[in-house]
């Protein structure tokens, strides 16, 4: 009988941990460039209109991030949870988290839809937007309520399959979300084949069209079996005790989100009063374009980061600490060097980018040198995003909540508040506020995972 050695086990380890890594990465980062290219596709169009289009849908952009925010109370317990179960072999476990957790997503998405309803003539208001841009923003984020339902079940069908490491799935379902958006939008806001020209309403309606069918092909997924996790019917119920677990994991993820909006909402309010004349369209306009394209940068990191948050629950579910470990630190050192070539590039091509994005010479000028500052914060981007979610794989959700209070609320308008409005300094002054907040709490995640303390989290 041949006997590896123990030293060329544990030499092997590190090899394997890598390729694993790698492999559950790969599809998530098609998924996250799909995912990405509805929302770059939706601004490039807005661009191609005019810097006016471009406010409205930006602040469109960020209410509908709030209700992913939202739904990220469901999906970051059902991840934890599936992750834990799937390690510990209770496949049917599994499978019935996933269909409850759905069940709770219905409820989400309907107060969602209301509550953006309700608040959609709010935000603009507090933006100082005035005119066609209000209107303009208004009926966007009207029409963009209606998808919620849609783009929820999405996410959480998603959560529960990555959970148990199937990553391929979800990548398909994004897939055809991106590539309906694009043929739906482009033809109702240029009014192609029998279509009328919409113009900036074409864009939510393909928009709302892509989660619609999205939503349907996650459905098929789930239930025909042909993805890792197959839910049934009659396990679509309200569970107690399923309830409290994602609560207990979810709940401090889900205030940490509605943190980080929070703290993104007043510093959007900060962007929209850095001209003392009122609501500057050029600018407002220049910091959606810079912070669309930035996600170039941080998506990919984002796959390596589900990644880790996949591994790093199910190691602790089958016992292996080690594992768990090294997960998060293997995962960063795949992606930084990804950080620091887009540090360099945004750098370096950042009039290029202004000008394919946006029609407007204003938008580019403002924009420009703050995105080059912007540049500067990738890598430790990188480390704030890998640790994040793999503290959340292993169900910490509370310490990144106080990072979001601390971070988003305190440094990130504050800071961004004196250096851009107090002393004069623009879209690059408040932007040296967002760079503070991301560097703070890189420092913060960094610390909190290599402490170990996340290792007894019950879940």
């Amino acid at each position: 009988m041949n006997v590896i050695p123990a030293s060329v086990e544990v030499a092997a380890e590190p090899d394997r941990l890598r390729r694993d890594l790698f492999r559950l990465a790969l599809p998530v980062l098609g998924e996250q460039l799909l995912a990405f290219c509805v929302g770059f596709y939706d601004v490039y169009l807005a661009g191609l209109l005019g810097e006016t289009e471009t406010s409205a849908i930006g602040l469109a952009a960020y209410v509908s991030w709030l209700a992913s925010l939202i739904f990220s109370l469901v999906g970051t317990g059902t991840v934890a949870i599936v992750a834990r179960s799937w390690g510990a072999g209770q496949f049917d476990d599994a499978r019935r988290i996933a269909a409850r957790s759905l069940t709770v997503t219905v409820v989400f998405a309907m107060g969602i839809f209301l509550i953006l309803q309700g608040l959609a003539s709010l935000f603009p208001v507090l933006l100082r937007m005035d005119g066609a841009q209000r209107d303009i923003a208004i009926e966007y984020l009207r029409l963009d309520a209606c998808g919620q339902f849609f783009a929820g079940w999405t996410l959480i069908g998603a959560a529960a399959l990555r959970g148990s490491g199937d990553m391929r799935s979800p990548l398909l379902v994004l897939t055809v979300t991106n590539i309906v958006n694009i043929i739906v939008s482009t033809s109702c806001v240029f009014g192609w084949g029998p279509l009328p020209a919409m113009g900036v309403t074409g864009i939510v309606t393909g928009t709302v069209t892509a989660h619609i069918c999205g939503a349907a092909v996650m459905t098929f997924m789930l239930f025909s079996g042909v993805s890792r996790i197959q839910v049934r019917l009659s396990e679509f119920r309200f569970h107690r005790e399923t309830m409290i677990r994602i609560l207990r994991i979810g709940g401090p993820a889900a205030l940490g989100g509605v943190a980080t909006f929070s703290g993104h909402f007043l510093f959007l309010m900060v962007i929209a009063n850095l001209s003392p004349l009122g609501f500057d369209g050029a600018t407002f306009a220049a910091h959606v374009v810079g912070v669309r394209v930035e996600s170039l940068s941080y998506l990919p990191v984002e796959a390596f980061g589900i990644a880790a948050a996949t591994m790093v629950g199910q190691s602790l579910g089958a016992g292996q600490i080690a594992r768990a470990q090294r997960a998060a630190h293997e995962a960063l050192l795949q992606c930084v060097g990804y950080a620091a070539l887009m540090m360099v590039l945004f750098f370096v091509f950042a009039p290029n980018i202004y000008a394919r994005m946006q029609s407007s010479p204003d938008v580019a000028q403002i924009g420009v040198p703050a995105f080059r500052l912007m540049a500067l914060y990738q890598i430790p981007n990188a480390v704030l995003i890998v640790y994040l979610y793999a503290l959340r794989g292993a169900g910490d959700t509370r310490f990144p909540m106080i990072c979001s209070l601390v971070g988003n609320l305190l440094v990130r308008v504050s800071v961004g508040y004196l250096c851009g409005v107090v002393l004069n300094g623009g879209l690059f002054g408040a932007w040296i506020g967002m760079g503070a907040d991301n560097i703070l709490r890189a420092i913060l995640a960094s610390w909190r995972y290599r402490s170990g303390a996340w290792i007894k989290v019950r879940v």
